[in-house]
């Protein structure tokens, strides 16, 4: 079996994302210097994200709290997808559209940054959050595709 093909469609695949998000550095630095301010005010940075997008967020909130590269203060980051049993009881209550959007509800205050990962950007539970933030007026951040 040769796999050569569909590792370089991959490899092409990874350069032509990496060279659009090389065109969009100014973007992504803004958005780095807006989540290292409220951080900075005291504002908590939230993330979510379904499936492998969650370990992803998981993975930024986690980074956040504990030390990354060097022993510093833990800067205040949950990943909304980190309690089960918060997820169960919302998913049981209010439907799995809800898991997230709920959760912003009671710990969002204006100041805080939401940072979404998801592959498609059209899951309920991900637009659902953003659409809570906004209202909560906190920063949004959707990194989809």
């Amino acid at each position: 079996m040769n796999i050569l093909p569909s590792f370089q469609a991959q490899l092409d695949s990874s350069i032509t994302v990496f060279t659009m998000l090389k065109e969009q550095h100014a973007l992504v630095e803004q958005i780095a210097l807006d989540i290292c301010q409220a951080v900075r005010d005291g504002s908590t940075l939230f993330t979510c994200g379904n499936g492998g997008s969650t370990a992803d967020a998981l993975h930024l909130a986690e980074e956040l709290v504990g030390r990354y590269r060097a022993n510093r203060r833990p800067l205040p980051a949950i990943c909304l997808a980190a309690d089960p049993t918060a997820l169960t009881c919302i998913a049981n209550d209010f439907g799995y559209d809800q898991i997230f959007s709920r959760q912003l509800e009671a710990l969002a205050r204006p100041g805080d940054v939401l940072v979404c990962l998801s592959t498609s950007g059209r899951s309920a539970n991900i637009v659902n959050a953003l659409k809570v933030g906004q209202q909560r007026a906190i920063r949004t951040i959707a990194l989809l595709g």
